[in-house]
């Protein structure tokens, strides 16, 4: 090993969302934390969206249990009010029929179900959380050119020749993980033969902080609401999911061609659409690694495994990785052991893995079964829709379900008791 390699306990390549709450969460323990980025962290800015042009194109809809692990890690309140939009209702359609489900926030016992806000603006929140503990040293811009096995841990170079050496390292670093292709992770992949059209709207009528979902034969349309200046709660972020060709055709109409398009698509629920920002589109592919720890390196996030948006749950299932790692590595050392002791890993692996696999194939499930045109398919879909809206306990538990307020939750995801939880409706 050279003599010149920084020495650092763990090591994550990624300084997203995921990675950043990672290490974030791990900070508490002491333990030395390195972050490498290849992108300078953005800043927070408190400046409402006045126009289409002023939001991000990609957005998360985050869950009670991710708010939840911001708000303990002091990244929320970073989160300017300006820039965060919580939704109160949801409305999920088929639309080849009547079945339908309303969801309201005041049913769970919570003041919104979740919230919509910019990837930058979380990653940029989390990134002010990092900068708090002495122990995270932030590397970026940089790029990783080579990883290598070193004794227990591994060696990591950057391209203007910086060497790292790692007890324990991270992968954080997205879909196309360099982590994941280097290090020797199996991966397993299905495309699910569909591209996201993402864009921001501006419709005639206003939101009403109310999340929209309709289902169509050629794939799931999404309206989620967004803050704006003036709370005139008419922007929108869109992502419609379709075939390839439909896609094409999509992005190759003028604004105001798409913009009537998609306004009737929503069966002009919120009128028509009066303005909308540049378009961009990302190929749906749904990827799961064989596994998620090896070898003193662990994946999480889309690196480890990536779902359809339709249910908006990608980044939520990455932030619970990041919890529970760091929640096992912490218990190891509460007890007196290695922090990369592999047992704990394991369990990490155990108690995220089996979740994000029934995620996926959850959604991939509604995905076909929503595409099904046959008659008796479409009848089974909209009678379960109508019988499950009328179901008031089994609704209550699929919307707490989708909020993260249930299952085997890290501690620091768990919802603070009811009134402690800012809400910042738009």
């Amino acid at each position: 090993m050279p003599a010149d390699a920084i020495k650092t306990d763990v090591l994550v390549v990624g300084g997203g969302m995921v990675g950043a709450a990672f290490a974030a969460a791990l900070a508490e323990t002491g333990l030395a934390i390195t972050v490498l980025d290849a992108e300078v962290p953005a800043a927070v800015a408190d400046v409402p969206a006045a126009t289409v042009d002023g939001v991000e194109p990609r957005v998360s809809a985050l869950t009670y249990a991710t708010q939840s692990l911001l708000a303990n890690l002091g990244a929320w309140q970073h989160v300017p009010a300006s820039r965060a939009c919580a939704y109160t209702h949801m409305d999920v359609w088929d639309a080849d029929g009547t079945g339908a489900i309303h969801f309201d926030a005041a049913d769970t016992g919570t003041q919104a179900l979740g919230w919509i806000v910019e990837n930058r603006t979380i990653a940029a929140a989390l990134h002010q959380a990092c900068r708090q503990h002495a122990n995270i040293d932030w590397r970026a811009p940089v790029r990783v050119t080579r990883m290598a096995r070193a004794g227990r841990g591994w060696q990591v170079e950057l391209a203007d020749g910086t060497l790292f050496e790692t007890t324990l390292l991270v992968g954080a670093d997205g879909a196309q993980s360099q982590v994941r292709e280097q290090t020797g992770f199996h991966l397993r992949q299905h495309d699910y033969r569909h591209r996201a059209i993402v864009a921001t709207v501006e419709t005639a009528l206003p939101h009403d902080n109310c999340a929209r979902q309709r289902f169509m034969g050629s794939g799931p349309l999404a309206f989620l609401p967004l803050a704006d200046a003036n709370r005139r709660h008419r922007l929108c972020s869109v992502v419609w999911s379709c075939v390839p060709q439909e896609a094409e055709r999509l992005l190759g109409l003028d604004d105001a061609a798409f913009a009537a398009e998609i306004a009737a698509a929503l069966e002009n629920r919120l009128g028509s659409v009066v303005a909308v920002s540049r378009r961009a589109a990302f190929p749906l592919i749904e990827r799961h690694a064989d596994r998620y720890v090896q070898d003193q390196v662990v994946l999480i996030g889309d690196a480890a495994h990536t779902v359809h948006p339709l249910a908006g749950q990608g980044v939520n299932l990455g932030f619970l990785d990041a919890a529970t790692l760091a929640e096992e590595i912490a218990g190891n050392l509460s007890r007196g052991l290695p922090f990369d002791e592999p047992l704990a890993l394991r369990r990490f692996e155990r108690r995220r893995k089996l979740h994000n696999l029934v995620m996926q194939k959850s959604f991939a499930g509604f995905k076909t079964l929503f595409a099904a045109r046959a008659l008796p398919v479409r009848w089974v879909r909209n009678t379960g829709m109508s019988l499950l809206d009328g179901v008031a306990p089994l609704k209550v538990l699929a919307a707490r379900q989708a909020m993260g307020l249930d299952g085997d939750l890290p501690a620091r995801c768990r919802p603070a008791p009811r009134g402690t939880h800012l809400v910042r409706p738009s």
